[in-house]
């Protein structure tokens, strides 16, 4: 038990209450803290896309993609490989449930990297279907888009691979690269490319940076509520536990 006097007043709280205070005011910083650190890369995300934007685009070359600035713009050459296309499931556009089209590319020096050819609902709304990919023969073609990380969800159980058999193309829901390229049977760059807007044989292209419907402002006011409810707790450990002396 805590027990501490001052003048008229005296403070006594058990121990289970201080140890409960302690453990939530604990998780509420904590929480705060991590809403915090969630503005500040939302707004690197918002500021790299910016620059993307503002900065013209230059050929990737031999460069890894992933030595370029996220959302960086690049030009690139080689073929597309649409026989083993992959759809992205779970992908929303203005409130619609639909696809994003990963499509192989095979660059000019050998290495293979996935095209973000943009979304597409759901044939009729329905699942059971698959959405048109067809695709002009294979040709040498140059490319413009920006470089992005491929989707993550924020839980492990959002996570499918791609089937492991022959069918074509393979749903799959936030994918890693490693697992892109198991399924294809190369190695494939870390970053996608999102097709520009004025590149053909693209779907719907609306790109946004990862700031984007859930902005920073909403990570700071959820600190700032998080770190009011370790304050309430504290207050309220005090008031409820402060008394006043008996003569």
């Amino acid at each position: 038990m805590l027990r501490v006097e001052f003048g008229s007043r005296r403070f006594i709280a058990s121990a289970w209450m201080s140890a409960l205070t302690l453990a939530a005011v604990l998780l509420f910083v904590q929480l705060g803290r991590w809403q915090w650190h969630r503005a500040a890369e939302k707004t690197a995300f918002a500021a790299a896309f910016a620059a993307g934007t503002n900065e013209p685009a230059s050929a990737l070359g031999t460069r890894a993609t992933t030595s370029l600035p996220r959302y960086a713009q690049v030009i690139v050459s080689g073929r597309y490989e649409p026989a083993h296309q992959f759809l992205l499931d779970n992908m929303i556009e203005g409130g619609e449930v639909g696809y994003e089209v990963l499509t192989p590319f095979r660059l000019e020096d050998g290495r293979w990297l996935l095209v973000n050819r943009g979304w597409v609902a759901l044939p009729e709304g329905r699942r059971e279907r698959l959405p048109e990919l067809a695709m002009a023969a294979p040709a040498a073609v140059q490319l413009r888009g920006r470089l992005d990380a491929l989707p993550v969800t924020g839980i492990a159980a959002g996570q499918v691979p791609p089937a492991a058999d022959e069918r074509w193309p393979k749903r799959t829901s936030f994918p890693t690269a490693g697992q892109l390229g198991a399924a294809l049977g190369v190695k494939v760059e870390q970053r996608q490319l999102l097709l520009a807007a004025g590149e053909p044989q693209g779907f719907r292209r609306n790109w946004r940076s990862a700031s984007s419907g859930f902005g920073p402002e909403r990570h700071l006011s959820y600190a700032v509520q998080w770190w009011s409810f370790a304050a309430l707790a504290l207050f309220l450990y005090v008031f409820l536990n402060l008394e006043r002396r008996r003569p």
